[in-house]
């Protein structure tokens, strides 16, 4: 039997509780159906039906979001090391899990099992990552001044909601949920409606680790309604959210009434500037990984192209060799880099850009084309003799495509690359130590890499600028957004008090 054959025929294995229960929402450790119609899932490979799912509406989220509260209490008051110890079975169930996570959210996403394969490593690292952090995520701090010794902790926030995405939901899940618990935190998490089988599987697996009742609670469905009520809802503290920027700008909307704090982790058109300095071998390889990996469906892809000018025309054909041996394929395929997009109305809009290209006068060197009669497939794409002012240099496509865009100088690659209304990542290819530090600092960007591709470091901030969003996550900066500062003042003696009317 081949690999492919392998994986389909564990896949089925995994999916069958799904065909025949769908998926419930999970409030207060039980199912619920919940009153509105249920919707299907269908996977972007095939157009086959997966399940059905639960629909939300705002009377689930506020049975989620009362249980999430009444839970609250008991689990902000838990021993730090019993919250650890907690957190830490969570991530062994997660590996234990590993392959079934993997082969759904496969088939569930598009997404080639070579980048998914370690999606669940990476949720279990998470959770290890915050357990470890728990019995520290409450200190604070001893400033003494003149007359008072003034004392510092932090406090979780209360119960928060959790709005994650399509493109990698189990691994983005991980990371927004497990500094939540970690704090002390309750939680209700509206997974992304086109891909729901990994968050099941993750609750699944939290309550199997001792997680009590409602501490978190999961509601399916879509933004409109679910998301919407999730993020009005006076029950809820924060919402923490991954998604695209106009979204994340209703969020705050929608939430402004209650006051909410929000996290918002958003879009990026997040430029990869090459010197003719740079070891240019290294660097090809890294500008193909940060736009072809994971279908080109992420944040942090580097889908600009900033090349000098010097260099321009042997980068770009190199560029078009290597594209045109990627495999596109079934997601399932070991071989496989690129799978079918998420869905049609996803399919339907990076491959418009295909015609925008042409109007705006770019040339398609590679790719440019759909592939089969079935799935959202198409083959990895590089649009060249663009500039920054076309739409295929400003708006975030999200997709396997690459806009390359020549420079003449430092002066201009940095106006190019800061000329966007993103601010997420950066990626700088040079030899010349003084010329990054001048250029990294004024670059308009949350986080930047210097000769290397994306390489998270739990303890680093993550988050962007601009409309690329609000917030870090990562180490200590994720307890800074699920928790609030208490200042406490002690009198170290007798100061002189102003006395008023005496």
């Amino acid at each position: 039997m081949s690999d492919l054959a392998t994986h389909l025929d564990r896949l089925e294995g995994h999916l069958a509780r799904f065909r025949q229960h769908g998926i419930k929402h999970r409030i207060a450790g039980r199912d619920h159906a919940g009153s509105a119609p249920a919707f299907d899932t269908r996977s972007p490979v095939d157009h086959s039906l997966i399940c059905t799912v639960a629909r939300g509406d705002a009377g689930d989220i506020d049975a989620a979001a009362r249980a999430a509260a009444e839970a609250f209490p008991a689990w902000r008051d838990l021993p730090a090391r019993e919250r650890r110890d907690i957190l830490i079975r969570v991530a062994e169930g997660i590996e234990a899990r590993a392959e079934e996570i993997a082969l759904c959210e496969c088939w569930d996403t598009g997404q080639a099992l070579r980048f998914m394969s370690k999606a669940a490593l990476r949720g279990a690292e998470n959770f290890r990552y915050f357990a470890d952090q728990v019995t520290s995520a409450r200190d604070g701090k001893t400033l003494q001044s003149p007359g008072l010794m003034n004392v510092t902790s932090r406090k979780p926030i209360g119960p928060v909601g959790v709005i994650t995405p399509w493109n990698t939901p189990f691994m983005l899940s991980t990371w927004k949920i497990a500094p939540a618990l970690a704090a002390g935190c309750t939680v209700v998490h509206k997974p992304a409606e086109l891909s729901p089988l990994s968050a099941r599987i993750l609750v699944e697996i939290a309550e199997e680790a001792g997680l009590p009742p409602g501490v978190w609670n999961m509601v399916n469905g879509f933004g409109e309604d679910a998301g919407r009520a999730l993020c009005e809802h006076p029950a809820i503290r924060a919402i923490a959210f991954v998604g695209e920027s106009r979204t994340g700008s209703l969020i705050q909307k929608q939430g402004a009434d209650t006051l909410k704090r929000c996290h918002l982790e958003l879009g990026g058109k997040n430029p990869v500037i090459v010197f003719e300095d740079a070891d240019l071998e290294r660097a090809l390889d890294a500008v193909i990984f940060m736009i072809y990996s994971i279908n080109g469906e992420r944040c942090t892809s580097s889908s600009r192209l900033l090349v000098e000018d010097t260099i321009r025309e042997e980068f770009e054909a190199r560029l078009v060799e290597r594209i045109n041996n990627i495999k596109v394929g079934h997601p399932l395929d070991p071989e496989t880099v690129i799978g079918p997009m998420i869905g049609k109305e996803h399919f339907d809009k990076v491959r418009s850009y295909f015609d925008i290209a042409r109007e705006d006068g770019a040339t398609i060197a590679a790719g440019g084309e759909t592939l089969g009669d079935t799935g959202y497939f198409l083959r990895p794409t590089l649009f060249t003799d663009a500039h920054n002012r076309m739409r295929i240099a400003q708006e975030e496509i999200f997709g396997p495509v690459l806009t390359s865009i020549p420079f003449a100088s430092e002066a201009e690659a940095l106006e190019i690359a800061n000329d966007t209304d993103y601010g997420l990542t950066g990626y700088l290819w040079t030899s010349d130590l003084t010329r990054a530090m001048r250029f990294t600092d004024r670059l308009e960007a949350g986080m930047i890499w210097v000769n290397s591709e994306n390489i998270r470091h739990l303890p680093t901030p993550f988050g962007g600028v601009k409309a690329s969003g609000i917030g870090r996550d990562g180490g200590d900066w994720s307890f800074e957004f699920y928790m609030e500062q208490k200042l406490v003042g002690f009198a170290t003696g007798e100061h002189r008090i102003p006395r008023l009317g005496a």
